[in-house]
């Protein structure tokens, strides 16, 4: 399991391309799913106009980005898909790493039922909303630490080389102005899981 001092790095970009192959486990409602991770994105607030915490914002939904690294931020998109962030770096520095996809190695049984699939294929954990249904993550999870016993990180069995993963815009930040030209999105490079019409590399 990762330790609170991996969480508690200064840099998110450094963290979010780390993070790639590494294997995110659940324990919830006593079904235990796990998978690897194979697509991340950075936001490093205060300058980062695609955060949350621009500018140092703070309000009842992002409280959690301001916790300690190693706590989890889940909040509802659009109302509807919940998506699943690691908060990183030192307690009020509010970094956050969005995690888009997975690749499910343990429990896939019950991530289809969850999805209600009959097949396993990429759609099942592909993207940020599919993933945390598949996982069983919701906003009861949201503040809960990384460290145990409903959500943590395991390390990866093997190393994955800087040249396997690419770097390329975020998605869905138009908004951002400048900060939507940042490479800040990781993916493992061939993984079946990642949308590759919206991969834009570098």
């Amino acid at each position: 399991m990762l330790n609170e001092d991996f969480y508690l790095h200064d840099d998110v970009l450094f963290l979010a391309e780390k993070l790639i192959g590494k294997t995110l486990f659940t324990n919830i409602g006593g079904k235990l799913t796990a998978g690897i991770i194979v697509e991340t994105e950075a936001y490093k607030a205060p300058e980062d106009k695609a955060s949350h915490a621009y500018n140092l914002i703070r309000t009842k939904r992002n409280e959690s980005m301001y916790r300690k690294g190693g706590t989890a931020y889940v909040y509802l998109c659009y109302g509807i898909h919940t998506m699943f962030n690691i908060v990183t770096n030192k307690e009020e520095m509010p970094h956050a790493i969005l995690i888009r996809a997975i690749e499910p190695t343990l429990g896939i049984e019950v991530m289809l039922e969850r999805r209600k699939k009959m097949n396993l294929t990429p759609s099942l954990t592909m993207g940020p909303g599919a993933l945390t249904q598949a996982l069983g993550i919701t906003l009861k999870q949201d503040k809960v630490p990384l460290f145990g016993p409903e959500i943590w990180i395991e390390k990866e069995k093997k190393i994955i080389p800087s040249d396997a993963i690419d770097k390329s815009k975020r998605i869905g930040i138009d908004y951002a102005e400048e900060y939507k030209e940042m490479l800040w999105r990781f993916t493992l490079k061939n993984s079946p899981y990642i949308r590759k019409e919206k991969r834009v590399k570098e």
